[in-house]
């Protein structure tokens, strides 16, 4: 694999990254800002958020996690971006709440790892 492919699927997972960030962040801030305040109810909870979130999530995982699981044959990054793709998945069957935010912020932390093993040098043993 070229220097180039390498870079461009290690700004996949670094774009990863962040999205599971903002994920999280946005999970816990509707949780606190609409229990706390009432505010931002319609739009904060907005299915058309979340779907958007893991249709977005499902691309980028898709491109970086399949991307490197081809150049470096290691499962644990598929596996684990994997699971959390499908806790995130999981999170939209609930209802609006503390349920949803704790299976997708599992969800997301997954992704993450998922992506920092991805981004990991591979090293063969010996």
């Amino acid at each position: 694999m070229t220097d180039t492919s390498t870079s461009i699927r290690r700004r996949f997972d670094r774009a990863g990254i962040v999205l599971a960030g903002l994920c999280a962040i946005h999970c816990v801030a509707t949780v606190v800002v609409v229990s706390a305040l009432g505010l931002g109810s319609h739009f904060l909870f907005s299915p058309e958020i979340h779907r958007f979130g893991l249709a977005l999530a499902l691309i980028i995982a898709a491109v970086a996690i399949g991307w490197g699981a081809l150049k470096h044959r290691r499962a644990a990054p598929f596996v684990t971006a994997m699971m959390g793709l499908s806790f995130m998945g999981g999170a939209l069957a609930m209802p609006h709440g503390t349920g949803e935010a704790v299976l997708t912020i599992i969800g997301v932390s997954l992704v993450s790892v998922g992506h920092l093993l991805n981004l990991r040098p591979f090293t063969k043993r010996t």
